[in-house]
């Protein structure tokens, strides 16, 4: 082991109990690292790694919510720490996903590959290779589903002023004006305009990057709104925080993006109590 141990500040992401139990113990004995977090499904991942900043994330692959992958797609593959894989994939399997970690731990694993592991994080760290960790975090999502590498839309790329609903041998056209809200429902995309509800199958992603910055926002990682329908923004217990829209509709912010949110809207959070306003 290096002498010269770079300080690592570690997330572990694993939704089963005993895996977490057994990295904080392999960490707790390492030297010069920090455990900042825990995370027991995919969205928890996703807040944690924004909230605390670590420099590496032991990532379980299968996971509640979202998978380590969804992860990665969420956070974006340029903001992802050194990542370090945990899964029950075999050998096989997990080729591809060594294309995008800086190593992988395939359980159960040992306390000396754990040890390989750790020591290439380090290395990684050390080395503050980011080009490198982005371009096996690319190769990876191109391999998963090429349209995550789309490129970012151009600026002559005119902003969505409608969207076709497919029916039953028939399209709807859905005036985007009309659209108070955009909800996620697994692979597809619910679009509320107050009346009606229409689903498309379409990413979140996607049509965030498509429609007007100036007049949504996207509060969460299953919710788009459109800013001029919100009517509160609250905070409630335990930290939690949400949006009521003008016809009373609730929906949850996330804590990473309320700060953005604020300064979008130009406000302040509501305290405690005031959640309950009718």
């Amino acid at each position: 082991m290096s002498t010269d141990a770079s300080p690592i500040c570690a997330l572990i992401a694993d939704d089963e109990p005993l895996a977490r139990e057994r990295l904080h113990e392999l960490l707790d004995d390492a030297p010069s690292v920090t455990v900042v977090g825990d995370a027991e499904d995919g969205p928890e991942a996703v807040d944690a790694i924004r909230e605390q900043a670590p420099n590496l994330v032991f990532l379980d692959v299968q996971m509640p919510g979202m998978s380590g992958i969804d992860v990665i797609e969420e956070i974006g593959s340029e903001a992802m720490p050194t990542t370090v894989f945990v899964t029950a994939y075999d050998q096989y399997a997990i080729k591809a996903f060594d294309l995008a970690a800086v190593d992988y731990l395939l359980k159960p694993f040992d306390d000396e590959r754990f040890e390989q592991a750790l020591h290439r994080a380090r290395d990684q760290i050390a080395s503050q290779n980011d080009e490198a960790i982005s371009e096996r975090l690319l190769r990876l999502l191109r391999e998963r589903d090429p349209s995550l590498l789309e490129e970012e839309r151009t600026r002559d790329e005119p902003y969505l002023e409608r969207i076709a609903v497919q029916g039953r041998g028939k399209a709807r056209i859905v005036p985007v004006d009309d659209l108070t809200h955009i909800t996620a429902d697994g692979s597809y995309a619910e679009l509320h305009t107050g009346d009606d509800t229409y689903v498309i199958r379409e990413r979140m992603k996607t049509l965030t990057a498509r429609l007007d910055p100036e007049a949504f926002a996207r509060v969460h990682r299953s919710a788009i709104v459109r800013l001029e329908k919100i009517e509160l923004l609250l905070r409630g217990g335990g930290g939690d925080y949400a949006v009521r829209l003008q016809d009373g509709t609730r929906i949850p912010v996330s804590r990473s993006r309320v700060d953005e949110l604020e300064n979008r809207l130009g406000v302040d959070v509501l305290q405690r109590g005031d959640s309950g306003d009718s």
